[in-house]
């Protein structure tokens, strides 16, 4: 079976968010079960450079201009790199600029993406042939319109990483990137009089998936759907809507081998824990304390992961005597407020604004609860790492949080099935809840471990979902 995934981002040499750390891991994990799996990406500066050894593939001058397909590979898996210096040679972001201005030609950028990835299904590579391809996220959704509009050669997936993000442009682009006017209507491209890329994934692919279970089912109602819930409740009746929870790539986070911590711990083997919270205490120039319940928070500052809500609920981690140390940026007004609380409780809050890739590890190892209070969380990949790290998840149920992590009532720890701690409405009152509620399990430290070994045990690996995507596409394909 050959897949062909069509996406904008690849871990770890260039990412934004979640999307990145899906796509360096679940091709790979499908290799391991069988599959032909392949990547096609842009060939920004960064990806270029972690891909150096590539042949040309095909050369031609379309809509976009002149346009190189090279191919090479990375870590063993097949990648098409699509080679335009004047639509994807710019450094940083590979969206917008560094005033965060979207660039004016997206729609062109992106719409290359997926002609080449339906062309790649066609005979575009004489030696390769893609019989499912898969796009992930708006920047690929124009993939399956594409394959339509040339008879559907190949079966299309279409996976939403965030429904948020919807790729939406003026109509007069249609012709110039090569689609007739019969396809924008309301079926088809058109939402709110625009070309929406998303929507164009949605509709003209055979499958749609969604990161987790709960996440397919919350974005059938208006609260999550963004005026798509018509399209979207249709989809989940024909059953073409699935939900397929995210993985956890245990080469890059497991704490036994995780390369950017020094002490190194496993289920039996817990002393490298408290090494790192002690590590990461004096990283943020916090008390070392042991016994102080440390709370971390690796995210984008942003309402929608409910740091207004952390904010408004973080003097109870300070009148328990608690500690929370923050890695993110966001939202400037989001900043500051976590600046603030850091400046007024110096001794129990610590901030740093930007993104560390080790750090995050660091405090993924070291913290003792990890927040992800999310308003809407697709997946969700932190919890999982929290859960793999023996850190355990304090979140909403919301998304794939919900289907990941279990409350810690007394009747579900009795049942050794509780992995962490769950709120059910995004208030700072039920935050604060949950906050007492992991100091009133942190006083019984008996009841403490027996949770942090159930969490340990949980299995969310890649090979899981790769195989379940085994599963849809061999559905789809005896379709045919």
């Amino acid at each position: 079976m050959k897949v062909l995934h069509v996406c904008s981002e690849l871990y770890p040499l260039l990412k934004t968010g979640g999307l990145a750390d899906v796509m360096g891991a679940l091709p790979f994990a499908q290799k391991e079960i069988g599959i032909d799996a392949r990547i096609l990406l842009p060939a920004y500066p960064a990806i270029a450079a972690g891909i150096p050894n590539t042949s040309v593939v095909a050369e031609w001058d379309n809509f976009a201009g002149h346009i190189v397909l090279r191919y090479g590979e990375y870590h063993g898996v097949g990648v098409y790199l699509i080679d335009a210096p004047h639509l994807y040679g710019r450094e940083g972001n590979p969206y917008h600029d560094g005033y965060y201005n979207d660039y004016g030609d997206n729609y062109k950028r992106f719409a290359l993406l997926g002609w080449v990835g339906a062309e790649l299904s066609t005979g575009l590579d004489y030696w390769w042939r893609a019989d499912v391809v898969h796009a992930h996220d708006w920047h690929a959704g124009l993939t399956a319109a594409y394959l339509f509009n040339k008879g559907r050669p190949a079966k299309s997936v279409f996976t939403i990483h965030n429904l948020a993000y919807q790729g939406q442009f003026d109509y007069r682009h249609l012709v110039e990137i090569g689609l007739p006017h019969s396809m924008f209507h309301v079926n088809g491209l058109e939402l709110f009089g625009q070309i929406s890329y998303l929507k164009a994934g949605l509709y003209y692919s055979d499958a749609v998936t969604a990161v987790s279970p709960t996440y397919a089912k919350e974005i059938t109602t208006p609260e999550f759907a963004y005026g798509l819930q018509g399209l979207l409740s249709t989809l989940d009746q024909e059953g073409r809507l699935v939900g397929i929870l995210n993985g956890v790539d245990e080469k890059i986070w497991h704490p036994m081998n995780d390369q950017y911590i020094q002490h190194h711990y496993k289920l039996k083997y817990m002393g490298g824990k408290a090494k790192n919270k002690a590590d990461l205490q004096a990283y943020f120039h916090l008390p070392v304390q042991s016994e102080a319940l440390l709370f971390v928070m690796v995210t984008r500052l942003t309402e929608q992961k409910g740091v207004d809500l952390l904010l408004e609920s973080a003097d109870e981690i300070v009148k328990q005597g608690g500690q929370l140390a923050i890695l993110g940026s966001g939202a400037p007004h989001l900043e500051a407020g976590i600046r603030q609380l850091a400046e007024t409780y110096p001794q129990n809050i610590a901030v740093k604004i930007g993104y560390d890739e080790a750090l995050s590890h660091l405090m993924v190892a070291g913290g003792d609860v990890i927040l992800v209070p999310s308003r809407f969380e697709p997946c969700g990949l932190t919890q999982l790492y929290g859960l793999k790290y023996g850190t355990l998840p304090l979140v909403r149920a919301t998304g794939g949080l919900a289907d990941t992590v279990v409350n810690s009532t007394a009747e579900n720890i009795q049942a050794r099935t509780a992995t962490g701690f769950v709120f059910s409405h995004a208030t700072a009152e039920e935050l604060r809840n949950a906050l007492q509620a992991a100091f009133a399990l942190w006083k019984k430290q008996r009841l403490w471990t027996t949770v942090r070994v159930t969490a340990m045990e949980q299995d969310f690996s890649w090979q899981i979902s790769a195989t379940h995507y085994q599963h849809l596409y061999q559905r789809i394909l005896s379709h045919s």
